[in-house]
Formats: C-alpha cells, structure tokens, sequence
C-alpha cells in the first residue's frame, strides 16, 4: 500500500519521495507552505520541488527508491499509467 504524507504523518528531511515526475528524490527540507525540497536519486537533479499536499507524491522505501533508479522514470510512469488507466488522456 503507498505510504503517502499527510499531517498525521509528515515528510522528514532523510526520507525518499517519489516526486511527480516520478523520480525517487531524497528529501532535504520543507518550507513553511507544505513544500518539499531535495535531490533526485535518478539523475541529481537539484532541486526536485514539490507539494506535499497537493501533487499525490508518496514516502518510497529504500527498495523502491532504487528500482525508481534501476529502471528510469519512463519506465516507472509507464507501470503506473497502466495501473490507472482511467487517468491517461485520450
């Protein structure tokens, strides 16, 4: 089951996020207006931006950070995307 922030259980810097773009991120802060910051674990990208509440991110075990990492982005999207298929566009 994903294990997704919300108030009761908040996002801790040292945590990994899948951000919306479906990299695994390492969290490095929040800000006062429920974002969260950090760096990608695919490609190092920095900073990897995103809130918390709004955009549907999910806490991601150390496991699944590094299939995020071993099989890409597209890749992740595409499992995703195939799960939901009610959400792609036509």
């Amino acid at each position: 089951m994903p294990d997704i922030p919300n108030e009761a259980n908040p996002l801790k810097p040292g945590e990994i996020y899948e951000d919306p773009f479906f990299h695994p991120c390492l969290c490095l802060g929040l800000d006062d207006a429920g974002f969260a910051w950090g760096v990608s674990l695919f490609d190092g990208s920095y900073p990897r931006q995103t809130d918390l509440y709004m955009s549907g991110i999910r806490r991601l075990t150390l496991e699944e950070a590094w299939e995020w990492r071993m099989r890409g982005p597209d890749a992740i999207a595409a499992i995703w995307l195939a799960e939901h298929p009610e959400l792609q566009l036509p």
